[in-house]
């Protein structure tokens, strides 16, 4: 044990005695290594961060929609499809959506809103926003009623506060009026949840968010304010009794509507929010891997840079090296020696490099508002990496100095 240590403290009264030049050496170890770690965590942030958003848009939810270029009055989708589609062994839920643009009003504000309507299992695709209240139920979506769901923007925006079960509003499209109670609240956050397409067709149809609201409603309502007396529907959502059944439920939920409409070609067209994950997973952790592998360059160029102050430092003590030989010290002493050192220079540095790197990666994850967080596996590696550095630099230089002869290490005085 005492070895070791003896050789520790010689190191490091070494480094300290040439102090500027030990950390000139370790500079290519620091920049390194503060890289490869700021890195590696701002991109697992990054892309954890950006999954877990496309997650909460309801990755379990597929949307299959009509192709409207080359639409026959046929392929429109109907009640009777959705309720085969439901009845199939994968499907959990099922829902039409229609969109319809009205006017709403309420005594406390007026507003363009947005219909998003669809039956009673649309409730069930977004039941973790609900906020208070309660979503339209079986029997209100087949006998129509005038009932409606608000997210919570929506709600503040037309009542002025975000909570109004029970109040009442009117919705006017073209020339029909009707009066709609609200009895339920979704959290606006849930809104964009059960399919991002509903809020993108949201903000296609208002260029103000300010001005715009929302209300969902039970289909058949809005099939009668708009007279779409056939029930024919461009979409419908429909979410798999689990995630792994879900590519299951779309082309089963495709056959069917193929096979009841007679029309085997390209009029659905299915989105599935699951499939773009996986997709985004893979590019961002090929981008993090490169930009990893082009930064641990610098740490090449720093072993480097380790390497040839060592042989300067060998140079240097040649005369220590000789009395160390001449009384009796081991080739083996002398190799350990040289090489604790590098390795003691070289941790350093991926130290003092993952403090500034893990320093750096929170910083900007906090300006960019991405949450991060700090894994043990990559300060193992941190640490590994540099001590690899400093064995494989070192042992050129250690070797060089105990394969000395006292004779010339003594001679050089």
């Amino acid at each position: 044990g005492m070895n070791i240590k003896e050789n520790i403290r010689i190191a490091i009264f070494s480094i300290k005695t040439n102090l500027m030049r030990s950390l000139l050496t370790m500079l290519g170890i620091i920049i390194g290594v503060a890289a490869v770690i700021a890195i590696i965590t701002l991109g697992n942030g990054g892309r954890d961060y950006i999954v877990g958003m496309i997650k909460n848009m309801g990755s379990s939810v597929i949307n299959i929609s009509i192709n409207s270029k080359e639409t026959n009055a046929s392929d429109y989708i109907t009640d009777e499809d959705i309720k085969a589609i439901k009845n199939l062994d994968s499907v959990a839920y099922v829902s039409q959506v229609t969109m319809s643009v009205g006017n709403v009003t309420t005594k406390h504000n007026e507003s363009l809103g947005l219909a998003i309507a669809g039956n009673a299992d649309l409730g069930n695709m977004m039941t973790s926003g609900m906020l208070s209240g309660r979503f339209f139920n079986e029997e209100e979506y087949d006998t129509g009623a005038r009932v409606a769901v608000l997210d919570s923007i929506s709600a503040k925006l037309l009542f002025g506060y975000s909570t109004p079960v029970g109040e009442k509003l009117s919705f006017t499209v073209g020339d029909q009026t009707v009066q709609i109670k609200v009895i339920g609240i979704i959290d606006a956050s849930m809104l964009s949840s059960s399919s991002s397409n509903m809020s993108e067709t949201m903000s296609s149809y208002m260029s103000d968010s300010q001005t715009g609201c929302s209300i969902i409603i039970p289909a058949t309502l809005a099939d009668a304010l708009n007279g779409n007396s056939a029930g024919r529907y461009e979409m419908c959502y429909i979410m798999a009794k689990s995630d792994s059944e879900l590519d299951a439920a779309g082309s089963a939920a495709m056959n069917l509507l193929y096979t009841r409409h007679g029309n085997f070609g390209k009029n659905y067209s299915l989105i599935n929010m699951a499939t773009y994950i996986d997709l985004l997973d893979t590019v961002i952790n090929v981008f993090t891997t490169f930009i990893a592998a082009v930064s641990a360059i610098s740490l090449l160029v720093g072993g480097i840079g380790v390497m040839n102050i060592m042989l300067v430092t060998v140079t240097e003590r040649t005369r220590e090296i000789g009395i160390r030989k001449a009384l009796g010290a081991k080739t083996s002493t002398i190799l350990f020696q040289f090489l604790t050192e590098s390795v003691i220079l070289c941790l350093l540095g991926g130290l003092i490099g993952l403090i500034l790197g893990s320093v750096g990666a929170f910083a900007v994850a906090s300006y960019m508002n991405i949450p991060i967080e700090m894994k043990f596996s990559t300060i193992v590696i941190a640490v590994g990496f540099s001590t690899a550095i400093g064995v494989f630099f070192g042992i050129y230089p250690a070797r060089r100095a105990a394969k000395m002869q006292p004779i010339d290490a003594l001679r050089s005085m």
